[in-house]
């Protein structure tokens, strides 16, 4: 079972998010007061705590929030889950899976340090089915069939 470790937010985009610790996210729409909230398939972003170390380990100062993610996980291998995967966080929330990693038009900050960055790769996308309070320390559960595809709940 994995655990959220951040939950992060920015007015504008192209810019790095804050950690703010708690959020709702809103059925069809995103995460409250995020700028890339909306009516589109990359309402909420999410990036492992094990990506970010990755990061880390190749000696960059970066932390949640860093890579533009709004969700930060701990114990998911993310980037391995097919689209269409239903996300479960604490009592309510429930996310589906729109997309694996991104394209990364304009080569980010991190990027020109490192010659590298794990959002276009490891990152993944969802859209908001079921909205809800989320904060640090909620459980998250993933929950697919043994033939690949997720079961209702």
């Amino acid at each position: 079972m994995g655990e959220l470790m951040a939950v992060c937010v920015s007015e504008t985009t192209g810019q790095k998010k804050q950690n703010v610790g708690k959020g709702l996210l809103i059925e069809n729409y995103g995460l409250k007061n995020d700028a890339h909230a909306g009516g589109w398939h990359r309402q909420v972003s999410l990036l492992s705590e094990e990506s970010i170390e990755k990061m880390q380990n190749q000696g960059l100062d970066v932390s949640a929030g860093d890579f533009a993610e709004n969700l930060t996980t701990k114990n998911i291998k993310l980037y391995e889950l097919p689209i269409g995967t239903r996300i479960y966080i604490g009592e309510d929330v429930k996310l589906e899976v729109t997309q694996i990693g991104k394209q990364c038009h304009d080569r980010c900050a991190i990027y020109h340090q490192a010659g590298d960055c794990v959002m276009p790769k490891e990152g993944i996308f969802a859209r908001v089915l079921k909205g809800g309070k989320v904060s640090l320390g909620d459980k998250i559960q993933v929950i697919i069939d043994e033939d690949g595809f997720n079961r209702k709940r």
